[in-house]
């Protein structure tokens, strides 16, 4: 028997992840609702051998899309699951949801769970990357994403959360010039949300907390801490922190890239935008 869980889904040209990521909720959940960002692979001939339930609409951004999924489709069931295409939810995870939902009660909104990332077949098991904790799973009256650019969370406005034992696993199948590409549009926009003086804390966004959930304290870290520092090398400090205090080269030659790539280059690049948007504002063109 399939559990009341409608998993929703993004996708934008996922022919390589989506089969994996799909097979490993199709028993499970009693609904599957895809949003496609107008692919032009294969993405929607693999997903509609699973669902009929695809809607396509234009890219803003994830906490956008995903909210609009909540706010405009026919969602059958209360409980929602977001994955991404590039994971997969294993089977004593589900074991252990189903086992919580046997005895669930109403105060429960939400469940953490646990993020392995593999990276060219590589889990990622240091540098202080496992675990990383993820609302996954949640009432659909009690929670949505927060209104960001980058770095979006599930809100909850009421109830208590679970953390599960068991782990959903990242693995992009995609080759290192995507993953490059992809990142590159992810430091341009983290550098605009950085210098939007605008934004307020509010109930629309997760709040900083030292002692809070994973998330919070990884924005507290975040805005408290790494952004005090200066500019170009803090990046450098936090690959040394990931990669020798937190024994990230223990991941091998997959983390030796993966290290360096997300846990410098990116960085770096950040700053780097960060730096040339400033002068751009400081000596905009006539």
């Amino acid at each position: 028997m399939k559990l009341p869980i409608s998993a929703i889904i993004l996708t934008y040209n996922e022919e390589l992840n989506i089969e994996n990521c799909l097979q490993s909720i199709a028993d499970w959940v009693d609904e599957i609702i895809v949003v496609d960002s107008m692919s032009r692979d294969k993405t929607l001939e693999i997903v509609k051998k699973y669902t009929d339930k695809v809607h396509q609409r234009r890219f803003v951004n994830q906490a956008e899309q995903f909210n609009w999924a909540l706010d405009t489709v026919a969602i059958k069931n209360d409980w929602i699951l977001r994955l991404d295409a590039d994971e997969i939810m294993l089977p004593e995870t589900w074991n252990e949801i189903n086992e919580q939902f046997n005895k669930l009660t109403r105060e429960t909104t939400g469940f953490y769970l646990k993020r392995r990332v593999y990276f060219m077949n590589r889990w990622i098991k240091h540098g202080g990357y496992y675990p990383a904790w993820f609302l996954r799973l949640w009432r659909r009256d009690a929670g949505r994403y927060e209104e960001r650019e980058m770095d979006e969370h599930v809100i909850l406005s009421s109830g208590k959360t679970i953390n599960l034992q068991n782990d959903f696993e990242e693995h992009d199948r995609k080759n290192l010039s995507v993953w490059i590409e992809k990142h590159n549009k992810y430091a341009t926009r983290e550098a605009e949300a950085y210098l939007q003086t605008t934004e307020q804390q509010n109930n629309t966004t997760i709040k900083a907390d030292r002692h809070g959930s994973d998330p919070e304290k990884k924005r507290w870290y975040k805005e408290n801490f790494y952004y005090k520092l200066p500019p170009f090398l803090r990046a450098l400090l936090y690959f040394k922190y990931r990669y020798f205090i937190r024994l990230g080269f223990l991941d091998g030659i997959p983390g030796l890239i993966w290290h360096t790539l997300q846990g410098f280059w990116y960085r770096f690049l950040v700053d780097s935008k960060i730096y040339e948007l400033k002068k751009r504002t400081l000596n905009p063109k006539p």
